[in-house]
């Protein structure tokens, strides 16, 4: 109590409900239109606080809120307060509070004076409430920056209770990126000119995680246009951002995965043209018209084709053809080596795989099948595939379904299937080597690839087209091809076929230098003398000049028997063998007797 009982008389006789209080809450006296206010006597009341006479709603409010703040700030303004009178009546007051320090800044007391509220009081009030109740992310700022009030929801996302949060510097809560952007922009600036809409920010919880929100504030002012408050919402954007991200990152993904699409199809297709330019089918012996009529029959239809040959012969070759003229020829087409695929990885290699599927899967891959979608895929040495394995290979030319390892997604694909082998898949069926319903799926179209050693004069073609284009990869001048150079090409055996013809050239130019073709060194096995000035060179043009009465009749022979195969052994009607050579099917009967050309089986 005062020491000078004059003021201590004065205070009794304020016309104002008053209570001074010491430094722990307790009442120190309280002015007579207080004891008539609520009931107490100055000696009932004194040594008790505010928190005895309070209802539960006020005691948990001024724990929360009112003694936070004040400190924080050393004063209350106009806070809500309901008191329970000696009568157990309950009277709605608004309190207004300072504390005095002494010199040294301890705290000496404080003073509260409280007023009765008006109908405005009590909206307010009544606001108030409902603003803490509100489902939304609410705070208010006084004019000093501080946080005067809080919705619930704002304290549940940040995870604080009110008495944490009351009274304290609204920047104490946002990260420190959003710290710097508020002291840039100037806080003055924010308090003064507040109305914004939708400014990212982040706000930090009492876990320390980051919540990304954006805000938007008004400013309330008084009648002289000064500051009051700062009303601040904010909307919680975290979730957003991340399924945002999330998406950046998986279009940039797709966009990753596009660009390495692209570079494999440029890959495939330029591997496609420098194999038909280098590789190009060359030849006009009947065995090779025999079977470019059935590449031409076959290719513009979505059939599944077996190419059947000899190691070296061309099948991949083959397959170019049979892929460039039919109506996918835009789409990509794609090579599997099945012979060349560990066991372990042939499901990654042909379905793909996600990220972590396996030990080394570091991200995601998209599988042949996958790669070849809308297009052609090549399955080259099928015969290879251990028999474990076929059935997931048989699903997918079935189903045209398949899913990447480690992924419950079932994706579609629409590819067609172009395989070829060097092993008699049917052998291997009754051997039990290789799935008899595999065998027919792939083989519903069967193309055969002759051995070079069938094509007659094609292996001169070939030679003199493998060493015009190997000697312009070189640089180097095109030496001339001897009659006797390919006279021994033309006996040789060639069991490694093509490719082997192709090494034979490739080797010969090398070893030549920039003098004669020396393909007595390429091809001892020929027995072959080195070039002299006696041998006669040949000229790409006389290659195909002319040819002996016998070698035409076996033109002949092969190419009625190629017809015939075409026509499926119908002589005469629409689209007959004869039709299709252009002669009267009783001249095709007679020609057919006469080569004893038989249907087979």
């Amino acid at each position: 109590m005062y020491a000078d009982e004059g003021l201590t008389a004065l205070f009794h006789k304020l016309p104002v409900v008053a209570a001074l209080m010491d430094a722990d809450g307790c009442f120190i006296t309280v002015s007579d239109a207080w004891v008539d206010c609520v009931g107490y006597s100055r000696d009932e009341i004194r040594g008790k606080t505010a928190l005895n006479i309070a209802t539960p709603e006020t005691v948990t409010r001024i724990r929360q809120e009112h003694l936070p703040q004040l400190r924080r700030s050393g004063r209350l303004d106009n806070v809500p307060v309901e008191f329970i009178t000696k009568s157990g009546e309950q009277v709605e007051l608004f309190a207004t509070t300072i504390v005095e320090n002494d010199a040294n800044g301890q705290f000496l007391h404080s003073l509260s004076v409280f007023t009765e509220p008006s109908d405005r009081a009590r909206l307010e009030r009544r606001y108030r409430m409902l603003y803490q109740d509100t489902p939304a992310m609410l705070h208010t700022i006084d004019a000093d920056g501080r946080i005067t009030a809080v919705t619930d929801h704002w304290l549940e996302k940040l995870g604080y209770r009110r008495d944490e949060v009351i009274g304290r510097p609204a920047l104490a809560f946002l990260s420190e990126d959003s710290q710097r952007e508020v002291v840039g922009e100037g806080i003055t600036d924010i308090l003064e000119y507040g109305d914004r809409k939708n400014v990212p920010r982040q706000l930090i919880t009492k876990s320390g995680e980051v919540i990304d929100v954006l805000m938007s504030t008004r400013t309330e002012r008084d009648e002289h246009d000064g500051v009051i408050r700062l009303l601040v919402a904010s909307k919680d954007v975290t979730e957003r951002n991340r399924s945002e991200a999330k998406l950046r990152e998986a279009y940039d993904e797709i966009g990753r995965l596009k660009e390495e699409l692209e570079r494999e199809r440029d890959y495939l297709r330029e591997e496609i043209d420098v194999s038909m330019n280098f590789g190009r089918i060359v030849g006009e012996s009947p065995a090779l018209a025999a079977m470019l009529a059935r590449i031409e029959a076959v290719a513009s239809t979505p059939a599944s084709v077996l190419i059947i040959g000899e190691t070296g012969t061309g099948k991949e070759l083959v397959a170019h053809a049979i892929h460039a003229r039919s109506s996918r020829a835009d789409g990509p087409l794609v090579k599997v080596n099945c012979a060349s695929i560990p066991d372990e990885l042939f499901e990654s290699e042909f379905f793909g795989h996600v990220r972590g599927a396996f030990t080394g899967a570091h991200r995601d891959r998209v599988g042949r099948f996958q790669l070849a979608d809308g297009g052609t895929i090549f399955l080259d040495e099928v015969g290879e595939i251990p028999i474990e394995l076929q059935g997931k290979l048989l699903r997918v030319l079935q189903e045209r379904e398949f899913e990447r390892v480690g992924d419950d997604t079932t994706r579609s694909v629409d590819v067609r299937v172009i395989a070829a082998t060097n092993r008699d898949l049917e052998k291997a069926v009754e051997a039990g080597e290789f799935r008899e319903d595999l065998f027919y799926r792939i083989s519903v179209f069967p193309v055969h690839v002759p051995p070079l050693r069938k094509r007659g004069n094609d292996v001169l073609q070939l030679a003199i087209h493998f060493l015009e284009h190997v000697c312009r990869d070189f640089g180097r001048p095109v030496p001339a091809l001897t009659q006797k150079q390919a006279d021994a090409l033309g006996k040789y055996d060639w069991p490694g076929n093509i490719r082997e013809l192709k090494n034979v050239i490739e080797r010969a130019v090398i070893l030549s230098g920039e003098g004669p073709l020396r393909l007595d060194l390429s091809l001892a096995s020929a027995g072959l003398s080195p070039p002299g000035d006696e041998d006669l060179p040949i000229s790409v043009q006389s290659v195909n000049r002319f040819i002996t009465e016998a070698e035409m009749k076996i033109r002949q022979r092969d190419n009625i028997r190629a017809a015939l195969e075409f026509a499926n052994w119908r002589i005469s009607g629409k689209k007959g063998a004869a039709e299709l050579l252009g002669i009267n099917p009783s001249t095709l009967t007679d020609r057919i007797k006469t080569f004893g050309l038989k249907k087979p089986g």
